[in-house]
């Protein structure tokens, strides 16, 4: 006795389409200029609605990376003058 196969549903067979996150940029520097070009192009109100949310994330991503590298640099200065950071004169 042999069993008929039966076609696969669409849903069963779609894939999801995955794409791999931009890499985070080298510097603080270019995270910044990245981000200030997001900014832009979100306030602009001239993006369709995918695109503010890929924007959202990927800004979302850069903030993460700027405060990361901005706390390594603090570090950084404590160890150089002490525990206390000092103000700037």
């Amino acid at each position: 006795m042999t069993m008929a196969k039966t076609p696969a549903s669409p849903a069963s067979t779609a894939t999801t389409p995955t794409t791999a996150a931009p890499a985070l940029p080298a510097t603080y520097e270019a995270a910044l200029l990245e981000l200030e070009g997001l900014v832009s192009g979100l306030e602009s109100g001239q993006l369709p609605l995918d695109q503010l949310l890929t924007g959202y994330q990927r800004g979302a991503q850069l903030l993460a990376f700027c405060r990361s590298r901005l706390e390594a640099v603090e570090t950084q200065i404590k160890v150089l003058e002490g525990t206390e950071l000092k103000p700037w004169a």
